[in-house]
């Protein structure tokens, strides 16, 4: 398997609907019903945040150049010592290991390209799927809400309901990738 992360363009906008619009994608991520026209927007949106260095989101594409996805490096703070990370899958590529190797693509670019120091990962308490795929990475560390209870506040108010806050520390992340794939 391999992932490649693309910069948005409105020819992904159909299939990114499609994704999105599943109900457990849908019912994730907490989305109204919308059309492929609300995703062009989006899309839009996304290209415009970038262009002002307020995120940095990318379409996930499988082997095949498939869309299986989208994550994105949210919401910088602290002169971009710190962002949040989502990303989101389409439902019938679940539990293939897109999720896990999209999230190591974009904390690849955050830590080694944007040096940022920290990335946190949130989820909704009722999206257990979520936690679960977070709790696998090998270099995050759980529960960092009594560490950073301004980011938990954060994004229990973009979220509108309680979350779980997990965190991503550049050193732990680059030692990973330093380890021999043997020992991994």
């Amino acid at each position: 398997m391999g992932v490649t992360l693309v910069p948005h363009r409105l020819e992904y906008a159909a299939r990114m609907f499609e994704l999105a619009s599943a109900p457990p994608v849908k019912d994730a991520l907490g989305l109204r019903d919308q059309s492929v026209e609300d995703t062009k927007a989006f899309i839009r949106a996304v290209i415009g945040e970038e262009r002002r260095g307020e995120s940095l989101s990318r379409v996930i594409l499988d082997e095949a150049g498939e869309v299986v996805g989208v994550t994105t490096l949210m919401h910088f703070s602290g002169e971009r010592n710190r962002c949040h990370l989502g990303t989101w899958i389409g439902h019938e590529y679940w539990g293939l290991g897109y999720n896990s190797e999209s999230k190591q693509a974009i904390l690849s670019i955050a830590f080694n390209d944007l040096h940022v120091e920290w990335v946190f990962l949130g989820a909704r308490q009722t999206n257990v799927r979520s936690q679960r795929a977070q709790a696998k990475l090998p270099y995050i560390t759980l529960h960092v809400h009594g560490q950073f209870p301004e980011e938990l506040e954060a994004l229990e108010r973009r979220e509108k309901t309680a979350c779980v806050l997990h965190a991503v520390r550049r050193g732990d992340f680059v030692r990973y990738m330093e380890e021999p794939r043997e020992c991994r």
